[in-house]
Formats: structure tokens, C-alpha cells, sequence
């Protein structure tokens, strides 16, 4: 987990602990072509989500201290 306060949106540990195998065995499925791991842990990523979704915010104004709204937003549609 980072070190930022967390938002209301943030996943607890026990949702958290339901979704971390969908999105390991996604990423297994998925590599990147580049053989690139991931810059940002995942559930950062997953956070992020319904940050934007519940702030309704653009993906340009996801908050300052979460992973970058590039990658979020390549998650969210990658998994959707």
C-alpha cells in the first residue's frame, strides 16, 4: 500500500483480497509486448478507478498522488 492518506473510494483489504487474483490472472493473460512489469501496483491502479468514477472527475484530474491518468484509464478499459 502507498503511503498517501486514503480516500473514501480506496478498496478495503477484504474486497481488495477478492480482486487481486482477477487482476493477477488478467495481467498474467496480458503481458506486456515490451515484457514490461508495470510501473505502479495495482492497487493503486484499482483505487484510482472509482476515485474517478464516484468524483465523476476527467482522467486529467484524478488526484496528484495516484498513478497517472494514462495508466489508470488503460486499466479501467483494458478490464472492463
Amino acid at each position: 500500500m502507498s503511503m498517501r492518506k486514503p480516500y473514501p473510494s480506496d478498496l478495503t483489504d477484504e474486497p481488495w483480497e477478492l480482486v487481486e487474483p482477477v487482476i493477477t490472472a488478467w495481467k498474467a493473460r496480458h503481458p506486456s509486448v515490451s515484457g514490461h512489469q508495470g510501473k505502479y501496483a495495482m492497487r493503486e491502479i484499482v483505487n484510482a478507478i472509482p476515485c474517478q468514477n464516484r468524483t465523476e472527475c476527467q482522467w486529467e484530474f484524478l488526484p496528484h498522488d495516484m498513478p497517472p491518468p494514462g495508466a489508470v484509464k488503460y486499466y479501467f478499459l483494458s478490464l472492463a
